[in-house]
């Protein structure tokens, strides 16, 4: 039951990260600096303190014991990821929530699955336990749904050629090398979480429970902060936007803005949150957590997408291509969740 619960907290907090864009359809009148610093300043860096403080008991003895490579390591790792979530945002702009999703979550899948065993050397071992079969077949068919999901987004490109509507933001061009920036800084994260391991054993000492990886966020998110505000300060120096933070005039949009900013923040920082809880269920396996996590990321994201019309104006061929890579989704999460199992057993 550890397992699946573990699977479960995985699959609120994926479904958290697939809707945390949304409100951003809500903005107007601010430019994406501006946005995306007010959201980055309440996911990565306001709630990972206060949720911290709320849950690890005497946090300002963990902190002091925690080892402070452990911590640097950490802080490091979040800033490449920060910048994987800035390219992220930028991605989206240009090809869609859909696609986006497909290319840079498909390369974090697989790249921060494997990466903590592999630089633990861990790998071969992990091959020849119980379930170890199941989990990487899990791993390889989820890679295959998202490559599907990113076919059935390459021929929604297509149609909305077809039909003129690509608007005056759609570009493959941009956006998919972005993607893969996103993608492979991205699956940093998973490394990040797996280097703050040393400071949640102390949280863990002295009573954090199923909630010690909260205090490892305070480091890694704080590191993707720091990334996303020297970019967005380059931005907003270059396009002379610092004033949107303060719109006036009767037609302003600066509560509903800021509103939006901070929904978008809790639900991506949600996604951290449960991601935590579920990890620290899924006994030798921890390392298929990223993929779990990733795959039902994209799982609900193209289902996101379908709820939001994205799709409306697809031909009958490119529903069926995203139908079946859904399918397949599933498929791999089915399988990760029974290697989790067998390797629980």
């Amino acid at each position: 039951m550890e397992v699946i619960t573990g699977v479960i907290y995985h699959s609120v907090g994926a479904s958290c990260a697939a809707m945390c864009y949304t409100p951003q359809k809500k903005v107007a009148k601010w430019s994406w600096q501006t946005y995306w610093l007010a959201q980055a300043a309440v996911c990565w860096l306001l709630l990972p303190l206060a949720i911290a403080w709320l849950t690890i008991p005497q946090i300002g003895t963990v902190l002091r014991e925690a080892p402070s490579d452990a911590m640097v390591k950490t802080f490091i790792y979040g800033v490449a990821y920060g910048i994987g979530g800035t390219a992220f945002g930028m991605a989206i702009r240009y090809v869609g929530f859909s696609l986006t999703y497909a290319i840079a979550v498909g390369i974090s899948c697989v790249l921060g699955t494997l990466l903590p065993p592999l630089v633990h050397g861990q790998l071969a071992s992990l091959f020849s336990q119980n379930g170890a079969s199941w989990v990487m077949a899990g791993i390889i068919i989820g890679a295959l749904g998202i490559a599907c999901c990113g076919v059935a987004g390459r021929f929604k490109e297509n149609d909305l050629r077809l039909n003129h509507d690509t608007g005056h933001t759609f570009s493959l061009a941009k956006g998919l090398p972005l993607c893969f920036l996103a993608g492979v800084l991205s699956a940093v994260y998973g490394f990040s979480i797996d280097q703050g391991e040393p400071i949640a054993e102390v949280a863990a000492k002295y009573g954090s429970g199923n909630f010690k990886i909260n205090i490892v966020y305070i480091f890694s998110n704080s590191g993707a902060f720091v990334s996303t505000l020297i970019y967005c300060i380059y931005l907003h120096r270059k396009e002379k936007t610092f004033a949107e933070y303060r719109q006036s005039g009767p037609n302003n949009r600066l509560l509903v803005n800021f509103v939006m900013a901070v929904l978008t923040g809790m639900l991506w920082y949600s996604q951290f949150f449960f991601y935590g809880l579920g990890h620290v269920r899924m006994g030798k396996y921890q390392y298929s957590s990223w993929a779990i996590h990733m795959i039902m990321l994209v799982l609900f994201s193209s289902v996101a997408g379908l709820l939001m019309r994205e799709w409306v104006k697809c031909r009958r061929k490119t529903i069926v291509t995203l139908v079946l890579a859904l399918i397949i989704l599933v498929i791999a999460v089915l399988a990760l969740t029974y290697g989790n199992y067998l390797g629980s057993v």
